[in-house]
């Protein structure tokens, strides 16, 4: 039986690399009236094909809904609900910490312990890059609060299906005549 409670749903959309090409993805959604709660836009190892990441609340139902309507849209190859897939899901966060000489060495312990990276010091801040799932680098944060955490940047989500699945045919490859 599908799901009424509404979680996080993350979609990978295959699309092709065209202007106009994200503002329609943004706009269905938000026609729709979902909220977007990470969206993350590259290039992939295929020329003139991007990846869009989007995380969008959700229920079965709709997300179902959600990944009919984008693979209406020209331009879009394909859509993965990978919510409930094997799949790696990270993103990475810059994180400005308050870190006078006295709590300095605690900070970087922590940062430590977390397999965080220095990318700047100053006389009374530490800016640490953390990278992994959502989880991670929420448990980083509530440990960094009490020493005052200045600033954080996030790049929301991008995902990946484990294992072999997730590749698209490109009109007019070799992959595409092999999956024909």
């Amino acid at each position: 039986m599908p799901t009424k409670k509404p979680t996080a749903r993350t979609f990978l959309a295959t699309v092709e690399d065209r202007p106009g090409v994200l503002n329609r993805v943004v706009s269905l959604i938000r026609r729709r009236g979902y909220n977007i709660e990470s969206l993350a836009v590259g290039t992939t190892e295929t020329p003139s094909v991007s990846r869009i990441t989007l995380v969008v609340r959700a229920d079965e139902d709709t997300a179902r809904r959600v990944r009919a309507s984008l693979l209406k849209l020209v331009d879009v190859l394909r859509v993965d609900d990978v919510s409930n897939s094997p799949s790696v899901i990270h993103e990475m966060a810059l994180v400005k910490v308050l870190a006078p000489d006295h709590q300095r060495n605690e900070v970087l312990r922590i940062c430590e312990a977390f397999r965080a990276r220095i990318v700047d010091l100053s006389p009374a801040t530490v800016v640490l890059e953390i990278t992994g799932g959502q989880d991670r680098i929420e448990g980083l944060l509530e440990v960094l609060r009490p020493f005052g955490v200045a600033e954080v940047v996030r790049t929301g989500a991008i995902a990946m299906l484990r294992g072999g699945e997730g590749k698209v045919p490109v009109p007019g490859t070799q992959a595409e005549e092999v999956a024909a």
